[in-house]
């Protein structure tokens, strides 16, 4: 064995030890972290030829890389939507890694770690109360989410036209309609061979809305004359929170043949919450959700995972089985999760989930989804009351969208969220809604109170003065 590994695995105990109490230094100090940094570093560094050792390679790290990172898991860090990592979700996630399986096999010889992912599916189905007709794995975002689910949609269309995609390429035009889709799901779409721009958009409500024009979807179907499509609808728009009418679109799935997929990435936990679950009535009815775990449920990255309707279990395997390996046996015989998904290497991404489902339970994430419900509207009410800001839209859930008041100040809204962030108490992102320039502020993390307002509010006030708007 090498000497510096031999040195290091006698070591391991010094080694973790450090490592977790630099770890819990970092948590216990997130507060102060910055949320945004202007550290750099001369990334050409020439690999050493004997190797450091893991507590100097620590050492190291410390000095030249920890002072890149910022506080996204702390209570200020709003912008995109990103989550924290509850004392659970750690605890799974070092497991994971100590453990280190390839989660594919539930039954077989080299490892059946599988049936963990299938019970905190189970779990994950209870807890946003979806019916167990579902089949659901773990990929690593919402983008990997949406494309295994659209691929087997992809899959689907051909085969209202007799043919197989997955093996042969489209051959037919794939029509898609949606109102106000995530990037990711575009995204998805290029990667798909399907064409990022080849999609229908529909209109939105009236009325400062992002949710689909239901008029206007079925006045679009019946334009197709019959011919099958694919709809990507919302639950939680990335800037406004907004949801698609599902009970709608359920009632449409029996008149029209379309694949039905809803992009929830973190919407899709309003269904833990008796005060928000309405926003998801009728949900059960789509082919394929969405969901990200890394952002609502507070678990580290990269964690989301994707439910598709066990009836097209075949049509899942016929886009990603691994056609070339026969000792993996019969795909439809022997469930592997390689057959299912992109991936053929995946860590046991499930174990950080399924020790935040039995630590906290639904009543955990209910508090989790409503205290950050809570902080937004808190947000929003001291932005109008502040007097120079002004809402893009009304708080439906836990995103803000606002900028500055008065059309004369668009100019102004992107120098003023850079002098704010570069103060490093808050991080929030830019956007563009209704063709203004926006902010957006996200509450997914467990950790935000009503101090993290008051602080905020107070830099954003300074920020106000030092462009003497």
């Amino acid at each position: 064995m090498n000497t510096v590994l031999k040195n290091d695995l006698n070591n391991l105990s010094t080694i973790l030890d450090r490592t977790k109490q630099q770890g819990i230094d970092f948590l216990s100090n997130l507060e102060n972290v910055p949320t945004s940094t202007k550290n750099s570093i001369d990334p050409t560094r020439e690999l050493n030829e004997l190797g450091l050792g893991s507590l100097a390679a620590l050492e190291e790290f410390n000095e030249r890389l920890a002072p890149l990172l910022v506080s996204s898991p702390g209570p200020r860090y709003w912008g995109f939507v990103t989550g924290g990592s509850t004392p659970a979700s750690i605890v799974g996630d070092w497991l994971a890694t100590v453990y280190d399986q390839n989660t594919q096999a539930i039954k077989a010889q080299g490892g059946v770690s599988a049936l963990i992912e299938f019970e905190t599916i189970n779990l994950l189905l209870q807890l946003v109360e979806l019916p167990d007709t579902f089949l659901g794995g773990f990929v690593t975002g919402a983008t990997m989410s949406n494309f295994t689910c659209l691929g087997v949609a992809r899959q689907w269309f051909g085969k209202q036209f007799g043919k197989d995609f997955a093996k042969n390429g489209i051959s037919e035009t794939i029509n898609i309609l949606t109102a106000t889709p995530h990037s990711s799901s575009i995204k998805s779409l290029a990667m798909l061979g399907i064409g990022s721009n080849n999609y229908t958009t529909l209109k939105t409500i009236v009325g400062n809305r992002e949710a689909i024009d239901i008029a206007d979807l079925e006045k679009n179907i019946e334009s197709l004359n019959g011919k099958p499509f694919i709809l990507i609808s919302s639950a939680g728009t990335v800037n406004t929170a907004d949801f698609d009418d599902f009970k709608a679109i359920s009632k449409l799935k029996k008149k029209y043949n379309f694949w039905w997929h809803i992009d929830a990435a973190f919407g899709g936990f309003a269904a833990v919450s008796d005060k928000y679950k309405h926003f998801v009535e009728g949900w059960e009815g789509a082919d394929s959700i969405t969901i990200d775990c890394h952002k609502w449920l507070n678990v580290p990255y990269e964690s989301a995972f994707y439910l598709i309707k066990k009836e097209h279990t075949s049509l899942q395997i016929e886009t990603f089985q691994n056609s070339n390996a026969p000792y993996l046996g019969n795909p439809l015989e022997n469930f592997n999760y390689l057959n299912v998904l992109p991936e053929n290497s995946r860590r046991l991404r499930a174990l950080p989930v399924w020790f935040s489902l039995l630590a906290y339970g639904k009543e955990g994430f209910c508090d989790i989804v409503e205290n950050s419900a809570s902080m937004a509207f808190q947000f929003a009410n001291e932005l109008i009351e502040d007097g120079n800001f002004e809402l893009l839209a009304p708080i439906r859930l836990n995103n803000v969208c606002f900028t500055l008041k008065g059309s004369h100040n668009q100019e102004k809204v992107s120098e003023f969220l850079t002098l704010l962030n570069d103060k490093g108490k808050v991080f929030m992102t830019p956007t563009v809604y209704q063709n203004r320039k926006g902010i957006r502020a996200s509450f997914v993390n467990w950790r935000t109170t009503e101090e993290d307002i008051r602080i905020v509010i107070e830099e954003m006030k300074e920020t106000i003065l030092d462009l003497q708007i």
